[in-house]
């Protein structure tokens, strides 16, 4: 009789066991949807826009909830004025702020009139110099409008961003990118 009890106290046992592992993960999995649905973004590079920060395919994670900074990197709803795709998601670095005067010139960007340090431009796709005299920034002056971020890629000459479609408005900055972890051997904050 004792071994018919110790069975059965086994069996319900296993059955709790599997009741409480599935009731975990549809906890889990529903933290996660929650999180990434409304704090957190899983975003894809796609395209050499923003090369060499950013590769084709890399992965990154981004917050939805941020003030934008000058230098952030973020994501963004495409302007219409982005004519071949109109609302599709960007990745590019805020370079100017509400109210900010921007002058770019011979390859040097300047913000109200200081000479604004951009290291992350400094590499092997910037064209060379004596390139028949052409710039990898293309000159431009501009004053960012109230309620208006103007934003760049790293790959200036072939990056469809401001100096192309304009200024963004700050509701079509969807989130700032804050970690990259694929491919693992370039794991990165910012």
């Amino acid at each position: 009789m004792a071994k018919k009890g110790n069975k059965q106290n086994e069996e319900e046992s296993l059955g709790k066991f599997i009741l409480d592992v599935v009731v975990m993960m549809v906890v889990i999995l529903g933290i996660f949807w929650l999180v990434f649905t409304y704090a957190l973004s899983n975003d894809s590079v796609s395209g050499p826009s923003m090369q060499p920060t950013f590769e084709n395919n890399d992965r990154l994670i981004s917050v939805r909830h941020f003030e934008p900074k000058r230098n952030d990197v973020v994501v963004l709803v495409a302007p219409k004025a982005a004519k071949d795709t109109p609302g599709a998601l960007y990745i590019k670095r805020v370079i100017g702020l509400p109210g900010d005067k921007l002058v770019s010139k011979n390859d040097k960007m300047y913000i109200n009139g200081k000479l604004f340090k951009e290291p992350y431009l400094d590499n092997s796709l910037k064209k060379a110099d004596n390139d028949a005299g052409q710039t990898y920034t293309n000159n431009f002056t501009y004053t960012v409008p109230k309620g208006y971020y103007w934003v760049m890629g790293d790959h200036r000459d072939i990056s469809k961003d401001s100096h192309i479609f304009g200024p963004v408005k700050r509701s079509a900055l969807v989130s700032k990118v804050v970690f990259r972890y694929w491919p693992f051997n370039k794991i990165q904050g910012f």
